[in-house]
């Protein structure tokens, strides 16, 4: 097998690059060659299929990846990670076929590469807008695997009814069935994290389920109706279509229930009610009831429970 990154690996990289991880930053290195090839294997990535990762950090899941064959595109938004990530690569599996794009993940638009999918550990603070963002501007992205804080994890994979499930179940199932496969140790990380950490995943990306214009109006519905969920529907799309006589109307042309509330709806409801809906989206996608802020910042390096790297 090809060398992964350890402890010392890890360490040594970091004092190299002048890299002092911090809890502001959410800077917390996975160092455990084992859990990183587990992660690798819970992906499934098909043979040979090219993965995007986003926050690479010191490599770790980097070089996993790679060393199972999978040809990687690399987002890193720390020019230090992304001049130091090419160099560690050709160090320890010369020859791997990685691409680095110095990016930012919540504005990335572009890639070398059509990826097949998203194998990551995300910035646990704004981790449900990256992953929206990466998936409706990357349709290539047949499967996901992200590591994320376990609240955040929970939701994404709630159903209908929870008290967890919210305004990310409902928008990460427009594009798949999610699931959580997973608990990862906080003793992999240096230095030890205070969160706890999950992989969910998206086993098989499904056909959309609506056009763009609709997916844009079931967003802002949904961010609507979580934004006040302990309110009835009729209330809390009250701002959205005017009045709550006219979300009463809007509710029951789509044939819901005007008293109920967000959480009992499934994502095929709130789209058959954006297809009744005359509103103007403005909401950006990911926004409402993206989970409690993590460890981790937009610039956080990728091997943390706070960027796509750590797993």
């Amino acid at each position: 097998m090809a060398a992964l990154l350890g402890p010392a690996e890890v360490r040594d990289l970091a004092a190299l690059l002048d890299v002092t991880p911090t809890k502001k930053l959410g800077q917390n290195f996975v160092h455990d060659a084992n859990t990183v090839r587990r992660i690798v294997q819970a992906a499934a990535v098909p043979a040979g299929a090219t993965v995007l990762e986003v926050g690479p950090g010191l490599g770790s899941l980097t070089l996993g990846l790679l060393e199972a064959g999978h040809p990687v595109v690399a987002v890193e938004i720390d020019k230090r990670l992304a001049a130091q990530l090419p160099l560690t690569v050709e160090a320890m599996q010369p020859g791997a076929p990685l691409t680095v794009v110095t990016a930012d993940a919540m504005t990335v638009d572009a890639l070398p590469a059509q990826p097949v999918a998203l194998v990551a550990n995300l910035p646990y603070n704004i981790s449900v807008p990256v992953l929206l963002h990466l998936l409706a501007t990357f349709p290539s992205l047949e499967r996901t695997l992200v590591m994320v804080q376990a609240e955040v994890g929970q939701r994404l994979a709630a159903v209908p009814g929870s008290k967890i499930y919210g305004s990310p179940s409902v928008k990460a199932a427009w594009y798949g069935q999610w699931r959580l496969q997973g608990l990862v140790s906080r003793q992999v990380f240096w230095p030890v994290p205070n969160v706890d950490s999950v992989l969910v995943g998206m086993a098989g990306r499904t056909a959309p389920p609506g056009t763009e214009a609709e997916r844009q109006r079931l967003f802002a519905l949904v961010d609507a109706a979580f934004g006040q969920r302990r309110k009835m529907l009729r209330q809390s799309l009250s701002a959205l279509f005017g009045s709550s006589g006219a979300a009463s109307a809007a509710l029951e042309a789509a044939g819901l229930d005007p008293t109920a509330r967000g959480e009992e709806l499934a994502m095929p409801q709130f789209l058959a009610l954006a297809r009744v809906a005359e509103i103007e989206p403005g909401a950006p996608d990911g926004a409402s009831e993206a989970g409690s802020p993590g460890p981790a910042g937009p610039g956080a390096a990728a091997d943390a429970p706070g960027t796509l790297a750590d797993a």
